[in-house]
């Protein structure tokens, strides 16, 4: 029995290209043609998978949004099983910081062209957004109950500040960029009780 992952799909390895040249020139500084290439396709038969670069953009920005928010909602519903309110914030820190690491190109491209999407899209990526923040929040308070909601609140985008900015990390080697930026964001979360 094989253990490999899947191949991906073409418009998966479209979506990747189209991430990676996105986030390296902007949106408007990639043609479709360039997508295309980057695939091994023309740029016109891109459009038998989207409607556009616009297309690719919302699905890019709003897909990974429902991804971080799904996989936090896994993550604490299975580290909560064992009732520890700290395991579930370091399974929490592990998923984002293996988002950090494995998508950079979306953080710069999310820092970069949200306001790029259609108003419907941005408002959808926005209430995703807020989801993910507010299931950090509940797990930070169960473990520091003591600490207002503000503080915790800020101390959450905090940390998502510290753990987005891989895209700007390049000196070290990914496990030592990992367990830096686990080590940092425990700090930063410990420091509440302080």
């Amino acid at each position: 029995m094989s253990t490999r992952a899947a191949a991906p799909t073409r418009r998966e390895q479209i979506l990747s290209e189209a991430a990676r040249l996105f986030a390296a020139r902007g949106f408007h500084g990639v043609g479709v043609d360039e997508i295309g290439a980057a695939v091994g396709i023309s740029g016109p038969g891109l459009y038998r998978h989207f409607a556009g670069k616009d297309a690719m953009l919302a699905e890019l920005l709003v897909g990974i949004s429902e991804r971080l928010l799904t996989g936090g909602r896994h993550r604490v519903a299975e580290a909560a099983a064992a009732g520890d309110p700290a395991r579930v914030l370091s399974s929490l820190i592990d998923g984002h910081i293996d988002f950090a690491l494995d998508d950079r190109a979306l953080i710069t491209l999310h820092d970069r062209e949200l306001d790029r999407l259609r108003d419907a899209d941005r408002k959808l990526v926005r209430q995703l957004q807020r989801q993910y923040v507010e299931l950090w929040v509940e797990v930070v308070r169960e473990l520091h109950p003591e600490v207002g909601e503000a503080e915790v609140r800020v101390a959450v985008h905090a940390v998502f500040g510290l753990l987005n900015s891989t895209p700007h990390l390049a000196a070290l080697g990914r496990e030592a960029v990992e367990s830096l930026l686990r080590r940092l964001a425990h700090g930063a979360f410990g420091a509440l009780s302080a």
